[in-house]
């Protein structure tokens, strides 16, 4: 039989993974996702995170199944090719010249703004391959202020974007995010946002969690109040089960078999 879902789209910190639940990634989900590629449906971990912490992630946790693409970086498209996964090329290569030319305009104002940061939080400022600007707060209060403040540093450039979760926050380019990314992956694969479920919880999934992009919507039950609000107002599944357990619930709910 047939599925109704032809792409699922799972954050991976606080929505498939749970750092402090055993396992991290729950049989429950692994095994429905695994059905469902036999039927030939697509998953893509759409994720913050990069490549060699993503993939240390899985193997530790021994995860039986593996997704048929990554969104990396919040932006980056890598398909698995039956060996390794794939850059790809033409969207990546968009991706990150765009990103360096905007960069090269933003980086020049960012020593004062890492300044403002140090000289009023007890906080973690530093530049990476990925962002001339990255935060490390110490407190989630303290990350709303400099977040603030932050989209205030983004009116002059109206491509600059604050990626944010939690306590963690970078500079990114306004056209590719975790949305953006599902929506040239779905336009890679012919799939409609009807055909897409999207899983979240935290600020950084917003841009997925719309039914522009998929029309099944999932939190689970520890997300932020703001993600489960996004959920709701349009129709979608907030679970009161804590990650990959919410999530596998929210799939078994769109696929008509919650238990």
């Amino acid at each position: 039989m047939s599925s109704p879902l032809k792409l699922i789209s799972t954050d991976f910190d606080g929505t498939l993974h749970g750092e402090y639940e055993r396992p991290a990634i729950p049989e429950r989900f692994t095994s429905l996702i695994a059905e469902q590629q036999l039927r030939g449906v697509k998953w893509v971990i759409n994720t913050g995170r990069d490549m060699s912490s993503l993939m240390e992630a899985l193997a530790r946790e021994h995860v039986p199944v593996l997704p048929d693409y990554l969104v990396l970086v919040e932006r980056e498209i890598y398909k698995h090719d039956g060996v390794r996964y794939a850059p790809v090329e033409e969207w990546n290569a968009a991706c990150n010249r765009d990103h360096a030319e905007l960069y090269a305009r933003v980086r020049p104002q960012v020593a004062e703004l890492m300044d403002w940061v140090n000289g009023r939080f007890r906080a973690t400022v530093y530049e990476d391959v990925w962002s001339p600007f990255c935060l490390i707060a110490g407190t989630n209060a303290d990350a709303d202020q400099i977040h603030a403040r932050l989209d205030e540093f983004c009116k002059p450039f109206p491509e600059l974007a604050v990626v944010r979760n939690d306590v963690y926050a970078r500079f990114s380019h306004v056209n590719y995010n975790k949305g953006t990314a599902l929506r040239e992956l779905s336009r890679m694969l012919s799939v409609t946002s009807d055909e897409v479920l999207a899983a979240g919880d935290h600020l950084n999934d917003l841009p997925m969690l719309k039914t522009e992009h998929a029309r099944c919507l999932v939190a689970p039950s520890n997300a932020i109040s703001l993600v489960k609000d996004v959920v709701r107002r349009q129709g979608g599944y907030v679970s009161e089960l804590t990650c990959g357990n919410g999530v596998a619930e929210g799939l078994e709910h769109y696929l008509g078999r919650l238990r």
